[in-house]
């Protein structure tokens, strides 16, 4: 008996065997090579872009470049001082205002939209708004704010330019939080609501709290997405050469001070712009790390 049992058992383990040999082992070594090589492609780009920022810019970092104003044109010394506390300034207006609305927005269609035909126009209209180019939302925000002077007879102002950069940003708040508050199991909500939780409890203490990752993930990418643009800026909030002087008067950013000194032929203005683009670079990547960080946390 034992006998005729071993070669059974023999035949199977050969039969087990990976034959490197074989026409579907080989086609599996061809286009696994594939897919890495295209995984490299992709990682190529951010890599070199990388590289070559720190390589121009980081050679410059001080505490004279982070404290001060910008040099005149031809002159040398300064710093960017004013285009980093700018950029600050113009990103938290316009997580103010895209924090509220695409957070509620997000909360309707998940909560009490129930599907219907509005939610749908609002969840179609949401991804056009994703793919729309920024200069349009620039040009949108100068035609409805800055052409008007609506505010004090301000034309050019960081409230514009935060007002513009939200609306990038609310199309990623709103999916995130619409996408997070979908995968909140429904049995939470029916044991809030089953103890006498009433619908707004329920979503403030349980569907909320649950979905807090994919929403502050989601809050995170969008405000680093936002401090990078530079379009919709030069079209409303321009740029200033000072401190900034209030909400409703022209700022400076890191994006349009680029912008401006790249293009100029003098070699410290260039080379100012090489170490504005290593500092916001360096703060895009931090926030992204931020949101991964943010999306690992175990949060009940």
């Amino acid at each position: 008996m034992d006998s005729q049992a071993r070669p059974a058992s023999n035949s199977v383990n050969r039969s087990l065997h990976r034959k490197p040999n074989l026409p579907r082992n080989r086609w599996n070594v061809i286009f696994t090579g594939l897919a890495a090589f295209f995984a490299a492609t992709v990682v190529l780009p951010l890599v070199l872009v990388l590289a070559y920022v720190v390589i121009k810019g980081a050679s410059m970092m001080s505490l004279t470049l982070l404290s001060e104003l910008p040099p005149s044109p031809g002159m040398t010394g300064g710093g960017i001082g004013n285009a980093i506390l700018g950029t600050l300034i113009v990103s938290l207006i316009a997580a103010l205002i895209a924090i509220p609305v695409g957070v509620g927005g997000g909360i309707y269609l998940a909560e009490y939209s129930k599907g219907g035909a509005f939610a749908s126009f609002v969840r179609f209209g949401t991804n056009v708004l994703s793919g729309v180019p920024s200069i349009i939302c620039g040009v949108f925000v100068y035609g409805l704010i800055v052409a008007t002077r609506i505010f004090f007879d301000q034309s050019y102002s960081a409230m514009a330019g935060g007002i513009a950069l939200s609306v990038l940003m609310l199309p990623t708040i709103i999916k995130t939080t619409d996408e997070g508050l979908k995968l909140v199991p429904q049995e939470l909500r029916w044991g809030a609501i089953g103890v006498g939780a009433s619908k707004f409890i329920t979503i403030t203490r349980i569907t909320l709290p649950t979905a807090f990752k994919p929403i502050a993930t989601g809050i995170v990418l969008s405000i680093a997405r936002a401090a990078g643009e530079t379009a919709p800026l030069i079209f409303t909030a321009l740029f200033s050469p000072f401190w900034p002087e209030g909400l409703f008067s022209p700022i400076a950013s890191m994006s349009v001070l680029i912008y401006n000194f790249a293009i100029m032929p003098y070699d410290v203005q260039i080379a100012l712009a090489w170490a504005t683009s290593f500092v916001l670079v360096m703060m895009i990547l931090v926030m992204n790390i931020f949101a991964r960080y943010v999306g690992s946390l175990n949060r009940i």
